[in-house]
């Protein structure tokens, strides 16, 4: 996609056509290295007007997502999509069209929320668990829209917690500082919210096990657990992962 990015601007974009894009490979992709890795979409996608942009949590949340695209004709829209498996869902028959631009809450806590954009969002459960034990009971939120962002969902969850964390499979510039300027826009770091983003480091990652790349860029589960007790000022459980 990045190769035809200067078209998706010129030919689709400004014209506000009603393309639909099937973006395979985000995130890290294991053996298919770094040339295949789909680190970047979410930056230059969402930074486009009019454009509407969406990643699956889960195979059921990807077949809504597909209907959702194929219903919509108010301009482009995209869905991102890792390599590899799902997560062992039962799929639904059909597909539900989304609300454009509302995500939703899966587990309900308190202090700290982790909104999460994309297939990590299974990392952030585990790590939700990590931390059961430890006494801090997280919410769990699924973004499902980078663009346009949930204002509402944000809100709350900034309104009702002392620390908010994004969590995305792509690079610096996508998701999480589209909420970061909203939030700041809006005065909640005015008013003592404790703000974090993860997101893929400035490096190619070499090719190896998707698993493996995603504890380089630090975004599996126990790096999200440190990230957490890190805001909080508690040391790390594993200073490895640091």
């Amino acid at each position: 996609l990045q190769r035809g990015y200067d078209q998706v601007v010129h030919d689709v974009a400004i014209q506000r056509l009603p393309v639909r894009f099937a973006i395979d490979r985000a995130g890290l992709v294991g053996a298919d290295g770094a040339t295949h890795a789909g680190s970047f979409d979410i930056s230059f996608l969402a930074n486009l007007p009019g454009f509407v942009v969406m990643a699956p949590s889960d195979e059921a949340e990807l077949i809504h997502m597909v209907q959702t695209a194929v219903e919509y004709s108010e301009g482009p829209i995209a869905f991102r999509y890792p390599r590899g498996e799902g997560v062992g869902l039962e799929l639904p028959n059909a597909g539900n069209v989304l609300e454009i631009g509302h995500g939703r809450i899966i587990n309900n806590g308190n202090k700290v929320a982790i909104l999460s954009f994309g297939t990590r969002l299974k990392e952030v459960l585990k790590a939700s668990e990590i931390l059961k034990p430890m006494g801090f009971d997280i919410t769990v939120a699924d973004a499902r829209f980078a663009k346009p962002l949930d204002h509402d969902l944000i809100r709350l969850l900034c309104s009702e917690h002392e620390v908010l964390i994004t969590v995305e499979e792509g690079a610096v510039g996508g998701f999480g500082s589209h909420v970061a300027q909203h939030i700041s826009e809006k005065g909640f770091l005015d008013r003592g919210l404790k703000f974090r983003s993860m997101f893929l480091p400035d490096v190619f990652i070499e090719q190896a096990s998707q698993s493996d790349m995603y504890n380089v860029a630090g975004m599996n589960s126990d790096h999200i657990v440190n990230k957490v007790l890190a805001t909080l000022g508690i040391s790390k459980i594993n200073t490895k992962l640091a």
